[in-house]
């Protein structure tokens, strides 16, 4: 039985969905710690104050609106976020939502 859950094609990305997705600052802090390491993480390395149960939650609107992919190395489930596959759909998109301090002169 294969383990890793199903993601939208990028054809199937609904901007609707997308920014109900990023509308809760819990799931936009997952999406910008995601963008700022570059890296993929662990489920339970996110910094984010709610449960386990609640980030499931998060995660899976998250994967289900297309903004990260998940998949598993041993027991753990890693995500990624799908910035090629959003930049390419919402030009932009990604880069107006996520919250970065300004540059200063």
């Amino acid at each position: 039985m294969e383990r890793t859950p199903p993601h939208p094609d990028p054809s199937q990305f609904a901007l609707q969905q997308v920014l109900e997705a990023l509308v809760d600052p819990v799931r936009r802090s997952i999406v910008t710690q995601l963008d700022t390491t570059g890296l993929d993480i662990k489920c339970g390395d996110f910094d984010i104050p709610v449960s386990k149960s609640t980030a499931t939650h998060h995660f899976n609107v998250l994967r289900e609106a297309g903004l990260i992919r998940q998949y598993y190395v041993g027991t753990a489930r890693m995500n990624t976020l799908r910035r090629d596959d959003l930049d390419h759909v919402f030009p932009g998109l990604i880069e107006a939502l996520i919250s970065r301090p300004a540059a200063r002169s």
